[in-house]
């Protein structure tokens, strides 16, 4: 008979004591279990035992742990090696939830308080309690907020000591991470008493781990400062050169950054990028003289690159209809610019945006703008609109304005290698999308079609993370439109599962067949036979002759006809070409009969149309000379011209064919594998047995 489901076989072991092997009903009250266990051990009291996993997490099986109460008394005791050794087996079992409930309703926290407060001793202890402290701390249990200010306050001494055990400094960076980060009115008192210079030299040192909590520090002070303060704070950390030595001592130091640090960064960058979101949200005041001459900036940069006045000479009127009449061959869509910037976002971010482009880099500017102003044929490229629409897709990828991710660890190294770092991006971003509107050959109805494709542009770039902007540009301006138009392909495929090897092996094996069902195919339009012109001496098509395969597939036989007739029967053809005459097949430039007929567009359009065949007539060489009605025709010709002679037909209508008939045979072969996985590799086929010894013999009688 099995036992019960709750009847489990354990092993008891007791230090100095023979180990028992008990069968645990997990029905049973636990100080059941518990007094049995004594009395097998002889042991009085069994209230003041507790089980314990002896592997592993090491937790306590318990319903009132005595457990606590013992190491707690071990903390008040005067022997320093044994208050050690209490708060290391503190330490280890402080992740267990029921063991910190204990302690902590025990007042585990205040003891564990008075030792850090106390500081008597600045190393091991100090920082094993306060590992313990922010272990018991993590399980939630106590608020962050009911710590004391003057506990606080010691804490930030221990990090604003020079000479500091390296291990402690990184607990109580930690310590203070979590207090600023939980409760507002201990940030503001943990940024009052920890001065940033005092971080950025915690930040300096060559110690992984303190780097990593003196950053964690930093992100969460500048998380629960005002965007006015986080201003001022980001400001003097880089003009402290914060951002040089993350770039060149954390980013690309020689030890691999951690997942931690990483998401540090992330923030940091986030908040960095946040600073532009209030003039992302912020529209365009008309009424605002600093703006207006702004916009007047920005034409002149454009039009008076010298600095020359408007009109000089011109009525008011008049030189309004010029200024005007400019800020549309800026790429305005409104001869008030002022309108097409109240829009939020990009707000006041695009002004800034297309301000620093003719600064920073004027010659790009004015190419940009004088070449799309003064194009004709509707393919302009608007530098105003093509700029407001750009800084709301950079800030879509940036994600100006949304919170911090709690986890994200995908921060760019490129924001950390210069400064300006947004408007930088812009400057590159702006000459590639006029780049692609040239490779496109857009005109305004396509401008969201541009904007799509740059959007992948940047998107796919951005997400290579590059160390810098210069290989940003690189990388960016060696994503062409055609390669964008590849990718997607590309991957269409690849969700499609066409691309997966056991499918590609299948589309192997189908290509023969299906070439055969292709060359079948082309030797029938063959015999059905096409209606040609004859080109003249004076380049005059104005005869027509029939030529067509007969069904035997072994004469070519052709004739004269007249406009309007109907198509003659095979027999009815005066003229007859055996296949086994014909020895090659001529193409394009290569034929005899538009062979140095000079280089016009209607020549150019003979040589994709024309093809020969030629054959021995007699000692002489002969050709049978054809000008395809259409590109179609051509290819199904010169493809069943190639099956007779045994060539391969690599025309470009039989890939579009192939492509097709192999896609659609795929798809049919696989309908009853849809929603199914398909593995890259196939399963492994299992060894043979070690014997055959199981068949069964069918001569054998059954009783």
């Amino acid at each position: 008979m099995a036992p019960p489901r709750n009847v489990v076989k354990i092993a008891v072991q007791m230090r100095d004591a023979i180990p028992q092997l008990i069968k645990l009903d997990q029905a049973k009250p636990l100080a059941a279990v518990l007094k049995e266990v004594c009395d097998a051990w002889s042991l009085v009291h069994s209230e003041h035992y507790a089980l314990q996993f002896a592997d592993g997490h090491r937790k306590y099986i318990t319903e009132n742990d005595l457990e606590a109460e013992r190491l707690l008394g071990g903390l008040q005791c005067g022997n320093r090696e044994r208050r050690r050794e209490t708060l290391q087996h503190l330490v280890l079992l402080a992740p267990d939830m029921t063991f910190a409930q204990e302690v902590i309703s025990r007042d585990g926290l205040q003891r564990l308080g008075t030792i850090i407060e106390d500081g008597d001793d600045l190393g091991e202890l100090l920082a094993l309690a306060l590992r313990a402290f922010l272990e018991l701390m993590e399980h939630g249990m106590v608020s962050w907020e009911t710590l004391s200010i003057p506990f606080v306050r010691k804490v930030v001494c221990y990090v604003n000591m020079n000479l500091m055990d390296a291990s402690v400094q990184p607990l109580a960076l930690r310590l203070l991470e979590s207090v600023t980060l939980s409760s507002p009115a201990l940030g503001q008192l943990v940024k009052s008493e920890v001065p940033l210079d005092r971080l950025l030299v915690h930040l300096q040192v060559m110690n992984q781990q303190l780097q990593t909590k003196a950053m964690a520090l930093l992100t969460a002070l500048l998380q629960g400062a005002s965007a006015t303060e986080r201003k001022h704070m980001l400001d003097y950390l880089w003009q402290r050169n914060l951002r040089q030595f993350i770039y060149k001592n954390i980013i690309h130091s020689a030890a691999p950054l951690g997942d931690e640090m990483a998401h540090h960064l992330y923030v940091l960058q986030a908040l960095m990028l946040g600073l532009l979101e209030s003039r992302m949200r912020t529209p365009l005041d008309p009424y605002s003289q600093e703006q207006r001459e702004q916009l007047q900036a920005l034409r002149q940069a454009a039009f008076d690159p010298e600095g020359e006045s408007l009109g000089t000479g011109l009525s008011a009127d008049r030189r309004r209809s010029l200024c005007a009449r400019e800020f549309r061959k800026l790429g305005f869509s409104n001869s008030n610019p002022a309108q097409d910037l109240e829009r939020v976002p990009p707000g006041l971010l695009a002004l800034d945006n297309m301000l620093y482009f003719s600064r920073h880099a004027p010659s790009a500017y004015s190419r940009f703008v004088l070449e799309n102003s003064s194009r004709e044929d509707k393919h302009e490229c608007p530098f105003a609109r093509s700029s407001i629409q750009l800084t709301v897709l950079l800030c879509e990828l940036l994600r100006i304005g949304e919170p911090c991710s709690e986890t994200a660890q995908d921060f760019s190294p490129m924001f950390f290698s210069q400064d300006q770092s947004f408007h930088e991006l812009f400057c590159v971003s702006i000459q590639l999308l006029n780049k692609t509107w040239k490779e496109m050959r857009a005109s305004q109805e396509d401008f969201d079609k541009v904007m799509q494709v740059v959007r992948e542009q940047l998107a796919r770039t951005l997400a290579l993370k590059p160390s810098s902007l210069e290989l940003f540009r690189t990388k960016v301006n060696a994503l062409p439109y055609g390669e964008v138009l590849r990718l997607r392909q590309t991957e269409r495929l690849h969700q499609e599962g066409t691309l997966a090897p056991p499918l590609l092996e299948l589309r192997e094996k189908l290509k023969p067949e299906l070439m055969g069902l292709i060359r079948q195919q082309r030797l029938l339009r063959l015999c059905e036979g096409t209606l040609f012109r004859k080109i003249s001496s004076r380049r005059r098509q104005d005869k027509l002759w029939f030529c067509c395969l007969s069904p035997n597939h072994k004469v070519l036989q052709y004739g004269d006809m007249e406009e309007g007739s109907s198509p003659p029967t095979p027999e009815s053809l005066p003229e007859q070409l055996p296949v086994g005459d014909i020895k090659a097949l001529l193409t394009g430039k290569d034929c005899p009969h538009v062979r140095e007929k000079g280089s016009g567009k209607q020549n150019k359009d003979l040589y994709e149309l024309a093809f020969s065949v030629t054959y021995d007539h007699g000692e002489e060489e002969a050709y049978l000379n054809f000008i395809a009605p259409s590109k179609q025709e051509f290819h199904l010709w010169t493809d069943g011209l190639s099956t007779l002679l045994g060539s391969p037909m690599d025309s470009e209508q039989t890939r579009l064919d192939l492509e097709q008939l192999l896609t659609m045979e795929t798809k049919l072969r696989l309908l009853e594998l849809e929603n199914v996985p398909i593995p890259e590799q196939p399963p492994p086929i299992p060894p043979p047995p070690t014997n055959f010894n199981f068949c069964y013999d069918c001569s054998i009688a059954e009783p």
